[in-house]
């Protein structure tokens, strides 16, 4: 890849690009990096064509150390001195950067070489990682448990507990729609008409960000701590492989998907699988679960609207999110595979 060269040998020789020598390096080179990955993702059929990132998802880079300390000359670098030691306290000092004061203190000595520093709405974090392991529990109060993820009830488990999505969410969405609404025509200027953004816009902008992250953390904090919470009681966790995006396109279920971040709880529960010692299955989208009776096994035709399962052949009668959840957990093995 070439990109380097080009930046440092044109790109940042150009007179208006003069502020680019005033950072370090490593913000440069880890963009690079960042993209060498996206294009080998995107050759392998993994993912889209890499895009340029906007502003408006948020500004983030990372800088690291790479130099370290070497006992004599044409001899490797002793080990761990490419690293950032970090004290505990109020304070944080990133490589080839300044000292930051930060809002949340670190409680412990701990060292780290790569550190990323984003923004949301018009807060910045800085996040880094530990050379730790932690050690999985190697017992589990439940061996194994259906979850069936649902836009009633967030989560239904087979053992019998639920969890919902809190009602600030709905609260928050709401003051979201009337802060919208009420701004509807205010811009933030024009660069094609060379117009200012005025300083009321500039307020607006920064609120309705503001109001977008509260919206956010409360999804970020829901799921993790259910996701957490299953992945310490039940070792073997079956779900259902959704159509996440199939259900998005309905455009009356399209809200209540988004809300509950299916595919976000799926993504932190197979992450977690080494931190907990649990395994994750999927079973097959095209098995009936919620049609079939977890009694007698018989399929029957159900509606969305119907929320209590009625059996024809055999007269159980259960709610539709625990029938499905045990039939999760009892599905055959033809149909379940490895998360």
């Amino acid at each position: 890849m070439q990109f380097p060269k080009v930046f440092t040998q044109v790109t940042m020789q150009k007179p208006e690009n003069s502020w680019m020598k005033k950072y370090p390096s490593t913000i440069y080179q880890s963009a690079f990096i960042d993209l060498k990955n996206a294009i080998s993702r995107w050759r392998e059929g993994l993912g889209g064509f890499p895009r340029k990132k906007s502003k408006k998802e948020g500004d983030s880079f990372t800088v690291y150390k790479t130099a370290g300390v070497y006992p004599e000359k044409g001899k490797p670098p002793l080990p761990f001195t490419n690293r950032v030691t970090i004290p505990a306290g109020k304070q944080i000092r990133l490589p080839g950067l300044k000292t930051f004061r930060l809002k949340e203190q670190i409680n412990f000595i701990c060292s780290s070489q790569t550190f990323t520093v984003s923004r949301s709405a018009d807060k910045w974090f800085v996040s880094f990682v530990l050379d730790v392991e932690k050690i999985p529990p190697t017992i589990h109060a439940v061996q194994k448990a259906g979850v069936d993820l649902g836009v009633k009830c967030l989560a239904t488990v087979s053992n019998g507990s639920k969890y919902d999505m809190p009602a600030t969410t709905k609260k928050a969405n709401t003051a979201l729609g009337k802060l919208q609404w009420r701004n509807r025509n205010k811009a933030l200027g024009n660069k094609k008409l060379q117009i200012a953004a005025s300083n009321k816009a500039k307020k607006y902008y920064v609120r309705l960000s503001r109001q977008h992250l509260r919206i956010s953390n409360i999804r970020q904090d829901t799921t993790q701590k259910m996701t957490t919470d299953l992945s310490r009681k039940v070792y073997n966790i079956r779900i259902e492989d959704l159509n996440v995006a199939g259900m998005i396109a309905n455009r009356k279920l399209a809200a209540a998907v988004s809300n509950n971040c299916f595919y976000e709880i799926r993504r932190q529960l197979v992450y977690k699988q080494a931190h907990y010692g649990t395994k994750v299955e999927l079973v097959d989208r095209w098995y009936p679960s919620s049609k079939t009776c977890s009694r007698c096994g018989h399929v029957q035709d159900m509606k969305l609207s119907d929320r209590i399962f009625n059996c024809s052949k055999c007269g159980h009668c259960q709610d539709r999110d625990e029938n499905t959840s045990i039939n999760l957990e009892n599905a055959p093995p033809d149909k379940i595979r490895l998360a």
